[in-house]
């Protein structure tokens, strides 16, 4: 509207009842005239820039005189207009001004609240739109008194509190939107048969508990969004009863049960129950008769069953996305009569089979994915030149064979945004990809490409994402003047045969892994050039020496730092230690670093993560750890760290791995006090270094994490990890390495409900306590190599997770405790080289356990050890009862029948062993010939065998070590380790089933001969 046009006298115009300004652009105040028009009835200055004042203010006279004359205005809009008052201010003045409102429109006004009660005064008012401001209010129960009301919307005005029940039941009540009001919760009660609702939107609310059968009676809803709430229980089989719906929403609830039947509600266009826990078939539905179906949306549920192949070929169905479900089945050949479906999204299921061809004819896909399922068989890369439309492919983890012989015309390929072939068997690279503009993502990872990764990569000027880990790459091309995309935020070449140079980095990238290749150089003195936007950069497991460049501290936003498993030296640069403030993740193990580790970690420390393992680290373990309040993992074993238990971490509430082993620590293990917690600490590894004292009795009992019962926390299955972009699914993977009887086990994951202690190899005296029974969640404990003395608590029965007990090399005395043989899942058992004394439980595990579990033990007896137990002795619980009726006459009875049957087997015998044993040659002769018929019997039988003459030389070698004396420490450490390591070991068997919800345990243990390891040592590394 041109303002000089609008007039300033409205004399003429005195009997003007509808009048709309709203948009009109025109600066200045609004004519005094307005206010002579005594019979508007609808008046819309919605949007008007010029009203900044607060007109319910009253501020300016003519906005006072405006409001105050027009009393007979019905309809009043005012969007957009920053009014800028509190709840009282705007409420009194709109009621006490225009008594015959009827509809008020006021969103984004900027008003305040709370909503005053006043407005109850307007009892005419049938629609009230306040979306978009800022209550932070409860809802007032005084809506439920308008008997008009039509319309009630709300959305984004940060209520809170419970909604009133009685607004539901308002007769009048078409429209109610309360979305977008995280803080307000509410429950949906009964549905009278006369409700005339027509709208309801209660999306991102915490309105929470069961839909009632009665929401059947919403004959009339058009649009139900209950999206992003709290919602439970089954979907009532009633909602088929709402004919009218068009738009249906449910997803982001907690849902369960079965789908109901839509087919009777003709005009939906849009179905999304994604994000519950809905489960059965969808088979059975007819989807075919909702002819009006443009959006079905189910992923993220447990559907199973097949896909009905009438969705492929649904006459307006645009959008198919049934991903993250338990489909199952293959998929048939279709007809493709017309071309409306754009996204297809069958990804992260179990369907199986060749993908149809019928597929490819859809040209009018957009998106297709089919990633994470078992398809199988080949499929030529060019067949996707059909899809004209098509700008995101994904068909990554399945069994497929994608082969491309790079024939085609590269411009005969639609135009990708999103490129996904991970783990598809590929061995060359699409070059036909040189030509994609408009690229954003590209994922080659896991597949056969070897040779060169090419330039023209890198003259991709659109990329974000790339990632061609796990190839086989050896080198990469790279002009040394060439500029890499500015736009590239994650590069990924973990994982291949990359050589040389590390190559120049993105100049923006935020995640950045070379790790696991044949890198041998220097790191670049100028690489924190390059770290300007760099979150997450590994290095790990390469070639790389020389020392850490100091400008790896210009990476202001650096969160992970992995420099793990390469051959850097020299000391740690300071300025490591003050990125701590920022750093979550510090990852240094195994490298040759040097030096004492600084004692400068600030006040406001952030590490999460710290590993120094494996080093030539030396000095005390600094205090000013103690400022890192959120460590959860640290890892400083094997070093030559020498220092006493640190009890100055006992604040660090959050810890839960602690990892001091093979260094120099010494004195008593554990802290005076009662504030010691580390409630959370699930692994304890204090091997290997020279703590003395007794079993720490106090500390252990304040672990509680070791105490959980494994049913409490498998609603809490999780990994220990750093998530450290929390827009995306990045995140460091924690991956420590125990050592349980000579044998190191990397857990690549660690579970949170994975715990250990080991303290071995130190000299530790005193006993076990019986409060030992109390951690119920314990899997691994070893005392070995120590001075405990005392009986085996038989509290360790209670340790019902335990799959490895290692009590070895001590002063223990007494029996076993029958208690133990309740560890049914017990694979790994040691107890060689005590004082046990009695008969050795022969019953459940306990039978499973081969005689070096116990040997070292002069008083024990029983199976499977040769000494039998004497009869005035305790039998074994294994020992066979006597037969009914024997009494002890016959046990001194004789049987002559069996003693000349023995007597005549005996004087045979002799004539054919006397010889054999004083003749050498013919007991050579006779050794040999049972070897080879064994070597050739039992391994048909499964078992397995080594020869007379190689248990003679281990023997002997075995003998030769054991008179080898030396007064030095070292020595006799040696000696320990080497009596630890060669052996046999047992490998637990546990494994998270497919649900990843509960821990199945094997406890059949497959045993083996244990190579001779290098050192009595175990190492904890971090990966990601």
């Amino acid at each position: 509207m041109n303002p000089s046009r609008i007039p300033s006298q409205f004399d003429e115009l005195t009997n003007l009842s509808y009048l709309n300004l709203s948009n009109a652009g025109f600066a200045g105040q609004i004519p005094i005239a307005i206010s002579n028009l005594t019979r508007l009835v609808t008046l819309d200055l919605s949007t008007l820039s010029f009203l900044s004042v607060s007109m319910l203010k009253l501020e300016d006279p003519n906005l006072a005189k405006l409001v105050h004359n027009l009393s007979e205005i019905k309809e009043l809009y005012l969007d957009g207009v920053n009014i800028s008052a509190s709840g009282n201010e705007w409420c009194q003045a709109l009621s006490s001004s225009l008594p015959n409102l009827s509809v008020l429109s006021m969103s984004n006004c900027c008003l305040l609240g709370p909503l005053h009660s006043s407005l109850q005064k307007l009892q005419s008012l049938s629609v009230i739109l306040l979306d978009n401001n800022n209550f932070s209010a409860s809802v007032p129960e005084f809506f439920s008194d308008f008997r008009n009301l039509t319309s009630l919307r709300l959305s984004s005005c940060k209520l809170n509190g419970k909604f009133p029940d009685k607004i539901f039941q308002v007769p009048t009540l078409k429209t109610l939107d309360l979305s977008s009001n995280e803080q307000l919760s509410g429950t949906l009660l009964e549905f009278h048969p006369n409700n005339s609702l027509r709208s309801l939107v209660l999306s991102s609310t915490t309105f929470s508990g069961t839909l009632p059968v009665s929401i059947g009676n919403l004959t009339m809803l058009s649009r139900l969004d209950l999206s992003n709430c709290n919602f439970s229980g089954s979907i009532p089989k009633s909602i088929a009863n709402l004919t009218q719906l068009v738009y249906l929403d449910m997803s982001y609830n907690k849902f369960n049960g079965q789908i109901p039947s839509f087919s009777m509600a003709k005009n939906l266009t849009r179905i999304n129950l994604s994000r519950n826990n809905l489960e059965g078939r969808i088979d059975s539905t007819r989807w075919e008769e909702l002819i009006k179906l443009v959006n079905l949306d189910l992923g993220s549920n447990s559907i199973g069953g097949s896909i009905p192949m009438s969705l492929f070929s649904h006459p307006s169905l645009q959008k198919l996305q049934l991903s993250n479900n338990n489909f199952s089945g293959g998929l048939h050949e279709f007809n493709v009569s017309s071309y409306p479906l754009d996204t297809l999204d069958l990804g992260s299921n179990n369907l199986g089979g060749p993908l149809p061809a019928s597929v490819f004819k859809l040209q009018g896909l957009n998106f297709l994915s089919f990633s994470f399922n078992n398809f199988s068989g080949s499929l030529q890369l060019d067949a996707i030149q059909q899809l004209k439309n098509l700008s995101n492919l994904d068909l990554s983890y399945n069994k497929l064979s994608i082969n491309y012989t790079g024939t085609a015309s590269s411009l005969s390929f639609p135009n990708f945004r999103t490129f996904n072939l991970a783990s598809c068997n590929l061995s060359t690279f699409p070059d036909f990809l040189r030509n994609q503009s408009t690229l954003n993502k590209l994922d080659l990872s896991q597949n056969r490409i070897d040779g060169e990764i090419p330039n023209w990569i890198w003259q991709l000027n659109s990329l974000m994402y790339l990632n061609l880990s796990h190839n086989q790459f050896l080198t990469l091309q790279q002009e040394p003047s060439q500029n890499l995309p500015s736009l590239l935020l994650v590069l990924d070449l973990h994982s291949n045969k990359l050589q040389g140079q590390l190559p120049h980095l993105p100049p923006n990238a935020t995640y950045l892994d070379f790790s696991k290749n044949n890198f041998s150089s220097v790191i670049p003195t100028s690489i924190g050039m390059s770290l300007n936007s760099t979150i997450f950069l590994s290095l790990s497991s390469n070639k790389f020496y020389g020392g850490i460049p100091q400008s790896l501290c210009n990476g202001a936003y650096l969160r992970v730092l992995d420099l793990s498993n390469n051959s850097l030296s020299g000391t740690i640069p300071q300025c490591l230690y003050a990125m701590s403030e920022s750093l979550g993740v510090l990852n240094l193990r195994r490298n040759n670093l040097s030096g004492p580790i600084s004692d400068k970690f600030p006040g406001n420390c952030g590490l999460q993560t710290l590993s120094l393992n494996g080093n030539l680290l030396d000095g005390m373990l600094p205090k000013s750890l103690a400022n890192c309040a959120n460590l959860e993992v640290l890892d400083i074993g094997n070093n030559r760290i020498e220092d006493g238990f640190p009890c100055y971490l006992r604040n660090i509430s959050r810890l839960r791995v602690l990892v001091l082993r093979s260094n120099r620590f010494n004195g008593s293990i554990g802290c005076n006090g009662t504030n010691v917690t580390w409630s959370m600490l699930q692994i304890l590894d204090l091997a290997s270094n020279n703590f003395t004292g007794q079993f720490p009795r106090k500390s252990f009992s304040t672990w509680k994490a070791m105490m959980v019962n494994e049913d409490k926390v498998m609603s809490k299955l999780n990994h220990l990890q750093f998530r450290f972009l929390h827009f995306g699914q990045f995140y460091y993977q924690d991956m420590i390495t125990v050592t349980i009887k000579g044998l190191e086990i990397e857990l690549v994951k660690i579970l949170t409900i994975f715990t250990s202690i080991d303290i071995s190899g130190n000299k530790l005296n005193g006993s076990i306590p019986e409060d030992i029974g109390k951690l119920k969640s314990l899997y691994v404990f070893n005392l070995s190599h120590n001075t405990i003395t005392g009986k085996i608590p038989p509290s360790l029965g209670n340790l019902s997770d335990l799959e490895s007990l290692d009590l070895s090399s001590n002063m223990l005395a007494g029996e076993i405790p029958i208690q133990l043989t309740n560890l049914n899942f017990l694979a790994v058992l040691k107890l060689s080289f005590n004082q046990l004394t009695g008969p050795i439980p022969n019953i459940k595990q306990f039978s499973t356990f081969s005689e070096d579990s116990y040997e070292g033990n002069k008083g024990l007896c029983g199976k499977p050890l040769k000494t039998n137990c004497m009869s005035n002795e305790a039998q074994p619980p294994s020992a066979t009862p006597k037969s009914k009726g024997t009494n002890s006459i016959t046990l001194i009875g004789f049987d002559w029948q069996f003693i000349l049957t023995g007597l005549g087997f005996g004087v045979g015998a002799a004539v054919v062993i006397a010889p054999i044993t004083f003749w050498e040659k013919g007991r050579k002769w006779h050794d040999d010939s049972i070897d080879k018929i064994l070597l050739v019997i039992l391994p048909m039988m499964g078992l397995s065998y080594t020869g007379c003459y190689n248990a003679k030389v281990e023997a002997e070698e075995d003998i030769e070590n054991e008179n080898t004396e030396d007064s030095e420490d070292d020595d006799d450490d040696n000696e320990m380790e080497d009596e630890e390591i060669w052996g046999r070991y047992c490998v637990i068997c546990s494994k998270l089933d497919i649900s990843r919800k509960r821990v199945i345990h094997d406890p059949l243990c497959a045993c083996h001969n244990s190579p001779r390891i290098s050192s009595f040592s175990s190492t904890s590394s971090s990966s990601s």
